[in-house]
């Protein structure tokens, strides 16, 4: 790095290019992939946004980026060098998580080597935010759906009980006399709240100022995910109850899971407005 570099207008645009080109070749096979779980997996469809917002916090930076003194850190080579172990030992045991969630701290590395703390530190934000773009393992995402999806049947069907519907649940399955549902993942609010929390996190950091007003947002998109995917079960089943299983397939099933996500997005913005009232 040329030490006589004050500044990221001087950077060398070639420098740039080159290292993009160089992470486009080693994860040519490893972002498709991601892409594709975007499109074809519903609980990752967020992922499309992620890079967008991860922007956005950077544009809101970028002034203040443009007269940073660069001071570039050798520890970032450290980080490069780890962020590929990471990568190699994840393509060795085919582990997509790990592969993917490489690239992000390539990203970071990369940054506090050719700039510096003083650079890594404005763009924390966005480099941070881009790690909601990768898709869970599905060894973890069981491991929380299943709970979910039994704390949602037992509050729903006692919530049911209370309607004088009636209704006995085993597991994950809710029987009515005429017809049985079953909470599946979509209805667990695992769905939602992967991509309430991503939303909440970009919300926090846009419309609050304190760090503990931040916190409570974002904390407060996992009862509003099972909350509000409660309240889809339970219509579903007190419509089912009365109509049969028709009200849970089809258009209906794809209206309400939509008319959910916007309800909880009304609720997060709501409680966004309030936080900013409230205290200094």
């Amino acid at each position: 790095m040329n030490s006589k570099l004050e500044s990221l207008t001087d950077f060398p645009k070639a420098n740039l290019l080159l290292a993009l080109t160089a992470i486009g070749v080693v994860y040519a096979t490893i972002v498709p992939g991601m892409v594709a779980d975007w499109s074809n997996d519903p609980n990752y469809s967020h992922g499309f946004l992620v890079p967008l917002i991860s922007a956005y916090f950077l544009y809101q930076v970028w002034g203040e980026l443009k007269s940073t003194p660069l001071r570039p850190s050798n520890a970032g080579l450290a980080v490069i060098v780890f962020s590929l172990l990471i990568l190699v030992l994840g393509y060795v045991g085919t582990e997509y998580f790990t592969m993917r969630a490489s690239l992000v701290l390539l990203i970071a590395g990369i940054v506090l080597y050719w700039f510096g703390w003083g650079v890594l530190r404005l763009t924390a934000l966005p480099i941070a935010f881009l790690i909601f773009m990768v898709p869970i393992p599905y060894i973890v995402y069981d491991a929380i759906a299943f709970p979910l999806k039994l704390l949602v049947t037992k509050a729903s069907v006692a919530t049911l009980k209370l309607l004088s519907i009636p209704v006995v649940s085993e597991g994950n399955i809710i029987m009515f006399p005429q017809t049985v549902l079953e909470v599946a993942d979509a209805c667990s609010g695992l769905r939602s709240l992967m991509s309430l929390v991503t939303l909440s996190v970009a919300l926090a950091f846009v419309s609050q100022k304190s760090a503990i007003k931040r916190t409570i947002l974002i904390v407060s998109a996992v009862p509003v995910a099972i909350a509000t995917n409660m309240f889809r079960v339970i219509v579903t089943g007190v419509l089912a109850s009365y109509y049969g299983t028709a009200v849970a397939e089809g258009f209906f099933h794809e209206f309400a899971g939509m008319a959910v996500f916007a309800v909880a997005m009304i609720l997060l913005f709501s409680e966004s407005a309030l936080l900013r009232k409230v205290g200094r």
